[in-house]
């Protein structure tokens, strides 16, 4: 098949590192009901304007990922603080525990059940959402622009509703796993 739809998927570490943060977060505020992966029984100071903080900071990391893809490591390793500042209380003890979920969130994403395991848990559905979408566009006589760069989370992120664009969206594996169809159709009305 002749497609000019290219699909670069990619699980960013510091759209991933804000979900690993999300899920601290909502365990933390609601506990015993649907807890999420990291769930830690150590209290942790976040900010009391938390959700408004995280949906600034997400907006603002995503569209730098946006405009150019190896920005991911470079706010991930370099500005790895601005996730602190943004979204903890700053204090001698949420310092020493921002470094501990950092370096926990680094062990686990480095590993095969983090990083290599999320992206390979959607191989096949991507393969069979490339083919669907790129016959869709087809027969719609859509003709890509630009590729479409998915970002790929582990987790629903809850606290922002994500927007997908002509060449960039941030899709968790559920979303990809359990909403093929209408995912298709979402995609192809972003061209």
């Amino acid at each position: 098949m002749d497609s000019s739809l290219n699909i670069i998927l990619n699980a960013t570490n510091s759209l991933n590192f804000l979900i690993y943060l999300q899920n601290i977060y909502l365990n933390q505020n609601h506990r015993g009901r649907h807890l999420k992966y990291p769930y830690l029984s150590t209290s942790i100071s976040f900010k009391d304007d938390f959700d408004f903080e995280f949906k600034k900071l997400w907006n603002e990391v995503s569209q730098r990922i946006c405009d150019d893809g190896g920005n991911d490591l470079h706010i991930f390793h370099h500005e790895k603080y601005v996730f602190y500042k943004k979204l903890f209380i700053s204090s001698v003890d949420s310092l020493k525990m921002y470094d501990e979920v950092y370096t926990a969130f680094q062990v686990w994403w480095s590993q095969y059940a983090g990083q290599f395991a999320i992206e390979r848990s959607v191989d096949a559905p991507m393969h069979s959402l490339y083919h669907n979408l790129a016959n869709l566009l087809k027969e719609s006589k859509i003709e890509p622009k630009k590729y479409l760069n998915i970002s790929l989370i582990y987790d629903e992120c809850l606290l922002v509703n994500n927007k997908i664009s002509s060449n960039f969206g941030v899709l968790s594996i559920e979303h990809i796993l359990s909403k093929h169809n209408q995912l298709t159709q979402k995609l192809k009305d972003s061209f």
